[in-house]
């Protein structure tokens, strides 16, 4: 299933604002992003090789330990949009799996693991 750029940014937009306010409202320096893949660096970072099966990331500083460093570059979500793509037949279930993939790096960057990441997914 193929979503242009365009149309899977709007609907990443949309899934973060049908978020409950409670957790946008936290969310702060936190920059989202659409990449198709992950960069050689995230890969090497990660120690992964297959591009195709990371579908988001969360980099930066867990909400909970941040502190005033002041001015400093926001930390990011990353969407990969390809991986997403090929995991779903229809538009639908990219949405569902857009949602379930920002929810899940959301989680992180509240300080959830992995396993509360993934709960916090299927929310």
């Amino acid at each position: 299933m193929m979503v242009s750029r365009e149309q899977f940014e709007k609907i990443t937009a949309e899934v973060f604002d049908a978020l409950p306010e409670k957790f946008r409202s936290h969310m702060y320096n936190v920059a989202i992003l659409v990449e198709d893949f992950p960069s050689p660096e995230q890969q090497k970072k990660l120690r992964i090789r297959d591009k195709y099966g990371l579908l988001g990331l969360f980099e930066g500083y867990i909400q909970s330990s941040r502190r005033n460093f002041g001015p400093v570059l926001p930390d990011k979500i990353t969407l990969f949009r390809v991986p997403i793509m090929q995991s779903c037949s229809t538009e639908d279930e990219c949405r569902r799996q857009i949602e379930e993939t920002l929810k899940h790096e959301i989680a992180h960057h509240f300080g959830s693991d992995e396993k509360g990441a993934r709960k916090a997914g299927r929310k």
